[in-house]
């Protein structure tokens, strides 16, 4: 097999960015608009003050589309073609992008449904290093859109799971207009699993969850009716996606923090210090550590004392919810101080306790000796002492030195 004609492929990384923009297309059958879409984005870079290429990411393509690509490439010398053996758009950015020597990687549909003219507010805040990366918004204030009703409500709804899920910020996940600065690719994408439409929603989430500064951008977009996307099977594949990330995330196998010390951020993740994400944070945890407790007291009851049961049921969750708040909750890794924050949390612990016995004996001083109701008031006052363990980690449990 003879060797790939240079403008077959991307030119290798070497360490210093030959090109400022890179602008990928990824196309799977496309034949039909290839050439003039990439001709329209020729024209359009070169009103940009920038040096630039078109690189073609052929998905496995059945049709011509690999021969017009190549035709493009031959013809222009800024215009580069990468075949791919399998489908995915996902799959072909990471190719392209992990390839490139451009300083700032930039895709973009084929049906070229973003107006162009979004490009240079897209990529200049990449360039001046004010962001890290950037996304065309079909939902910020400023933008037009023309689509169907049907698509509207589809972007929309995902868009508000990925807030309620995944506590995302961003305002648009999927629309095709994005990019990145290349340093931050080569750190990021390891990290996203996805290779088909779900890549976008993950490569953001790590992002933002790192403390990248994600820029974006009202567009003029209009619905492409030709549009092979099938709608059902994606927003599945997406759901399937949402879960998991957001499993990867609380369990700490996806290491944002570690992304974001290696570009110098400071992480957006549960432990990044922001008050907000802490609360949330610490709520699910301790939700599930005081369904914990009531299950716990419950089986206990039955052979122990109620004062007892409430002992061992609360020491044995109040150790298990102060590692994973550790962990989870205020973002701190490894053993060291382990058995100092432990032990904090047991101090914490012994005021709950004091308070939740103290609730239990004034319930047995009014006669009341009912299973049930012990439950509910003690599930009441441990409510109010999650409320001070917040406040107690947050300020002196798990205090930066």
């Amino acid at each position: 097999m003879s060797a790939a004609e240079p403008w077959e492929r991307p030119a290798p990384r070497t360490g210093v960015a030959v090109t400022t923009l890179d602008v990928v297309i990824p196309v799977y059958n496309e034949e039909r608009d290839l050439a003039a879409s990439v001709l329209r984005v020729r024209e359009h870079l070169a009103t940009l003050p920038w040096s630039s290429r078109v690189t073609i990411a052929d998905n496995a393509s059945t049709d011509g589309t690999a021969v017009i690509a190549r035709r493009l490439a031959h013809t222009h010398d800024d215009v580069r073609v990468v075949h791919l053996a399998e489908k995915g758009r996902g799959r072909a950015l990471k190719r392209v992008w992990s390839e490139s020597d451009a300083a700032v990687l930039v895709y973009m549909d084929v049906d070229l449904s973003t107006d162009l003219n979004a490009l240079l507010p897209l990529v200049a805040p990449l360039i001046s290093g004010h962001s890290d990366l950037a996304i065309g918004s079909r939902l910020q204030r400023g933008s037009r859109v023309e689509r169907g009703p049907k698509r509207e409500l589809i972007s929309r709804g995902y868009n508000l799971l990925l807030r309620g899920a995944l506590r995302a910020r961003f305002s648009d996940a999927q629309c095709g207009f994005k990019a990145i600065r290349a340093d931050v690719a080569q750190v990021v994408l390891p990290l996203v699993e996805d290779n088909a439409w779900f890549f976008d929603t993950e490569l953001l989430v790590l992002a933002e969850r790192a403390g990248l500064r994600i820029h974006e951008v009202p567009v003029d977009w209009v619905d492409d009716p030709d549009s092979r996307v099938d709608i059902l099977r994606t927003a599945y594949d997406d759901v399937r996606g949402v879960v998991r990330v957001g499993r990867g995330l609380v369990s700490g196998r996806l290491p944002v923090g570690d992304v974001a010390e290696r570009l110098g951020r400071a992480s957006a993740d549960a432990g990044g210090g922001r008050l907000g994400m802490q609360v949330v944070m610490f709520g699910l945890v301790g939700v599930a550590s005081t369904i914990a407790y009531a299950v716990l007291f419950l089986l206990l009851r039955g052979t122990l004392s109620a004062f007892g049961a409430n002992l061992v049921a609360l020491l044995l969750t109040t150790v298990a919810n102060t590692a994973v708040n550790r962990r989870l909750t205020f973002g701190v890794r490894g053993s060291e101080r382990a058995v100092q924050h432990q032990l904090r949390g047991l101090l914490v612990f012994g005021i709950g306790l004091a308070v939740t016995s103290g609730s239990l004996w004034l319930l047995h001083a009014t006669g009341s000796t009912s299973h049930a109701v012990e439950v509910v008031v003690l599930t009441i006052a441990n409510l109010a002492v999650t409320v001070m363990r917040f406040a107690a980690m947050r300020a002196w449990v798990f205090a930066r030195r």
